[in-house]
């Protein structure tokens, strides 16, 4: 993770742990504060220790033994050794929509999931790329940063419908808004209902500026960014027409959006968009045979 990145992304965190912490005041005070940050550090811990196996449950994965996926094994293995890795635990999900992500806390407790769709629509150059941009992401640390932003942004949700029920139920009384001068009901309710949209944003922002991370990194480590970008093609046109029916709260860590359909929440999204990403790997594809032709090639047998 470059430093600029690393800032931008603690900025980020940083935002989000101060609006659990806004959340916590509105609904009691100083005390409410100290419960809302002691939340967003129990929270985080949960993140650090279990994102993985909480991704695997919502995915819908379960890890394969080389025995079951020689091959699949085969092909980690080299390029995890290519990127200075060590090699990530691998794991499958059973479905016709082609996808892949990536989980773990760490470089040594990382693992790599695709579905069984990806592994009949793309050629091994192409599995080669996606797999070296999952790689990308446990290099960058990058599962753990979105587990960590999902979490908080999931916790002032949470905490913020609790304060409207509150609010609804007579939880905000007339004494408070007059100490306040009339301000804190209004103050309250802005609170409560524009906080989970602007969480709900930071926690995309750092999302897709992850997903550009590791196009790059996956493109530098795996040598050919152009079969990154043939790969992409063919996973949004797939996915357009083969959703993949994973929790909302893990479709972030797929290397295309899993999820498809018009709604408020298509406003909202957790992947920048395809055309920009292809558009960057064949610049970088352009810049690099320029500066050194027939470079690529080392992974694409």
């Amino acid at each position: 993770m470059s430093g600029f990145n690393f800032l931008k992304t603690t900025i980020l965190l940083g935002a989000l742990t101060g609006l659990l912490m806004l959340i916590g005041g509105a609904l009691g005070g100083g005390y409410g504060m100290t419960v809302g940050f002691a939340l967003a550090v129990v929270m985080n811990f949960g993140s650090y220790w279990f994102s993985d196996k909480i991704a695997l449950k919502m995915a819908g994965a379960r890890e394969v033994s080389i025995q079951e996926a020689p091959e699949l094994h085969d092909m980690v293995a080299r390029l995890a050794q290519s990127a200075g890795l060590p090699k990530p635990r691998v794991a499958m999900v059973e479905s016709d929509a082609p996808n892949a992500f990536a989980t773990g806390r760490n470089a040594q407790n990382g693992l790599v999931a695709v579905t069984t769709g990806i592994l009949r629509i793309l050629d091994r150059r192409e599995l080669a790329a996606v797999l070296s941009h999952e790689l990308g992401h446990i290099r960058n640390r990058d599962i753990l940063v979105s587990a960590i932003a999902a979490t908080l942004a999931g916790a002032i949700t949470m905490m913020a419908q609790m304060g409207q029920w509150a609010m609804m139920f007579g939880g905000y009384s007339r004494d408070d808004d007059e100490e306040n001068g009339g301000s804190g009901l209004l103050g309250g309710i802005l609170m409560l209902f524009l906080a989970p949209i602007a969480a709900t944003i930071i926690q995309l922002a750092i999302s897709r500026s992850r997903e550009y991370g590791a196009d790059r990194t996956g493109a530098e480590t795996g040598g050919d960014p152009e079969a990154l970008a043939s790969a992409l093609e063919k996973l949004e046109a797939y996915s357009k027409r083969i959703p993949l029916p994973v929790n909302p709260a893990v479709s972030h860590l797929f290397i295309v959006k899993p999820l498809t359909g018009y709604s408020l929440q298509s406003l909202f999204s957790s992947h920048p968009p395809t055309a920009e990403r292809v558009a960057r790997l064949r610049q970088i594809a352009r810049e690099r045979a320029m500066s050194a032709p027939g470079m690529f090639g080392n992974l694409k047998a």
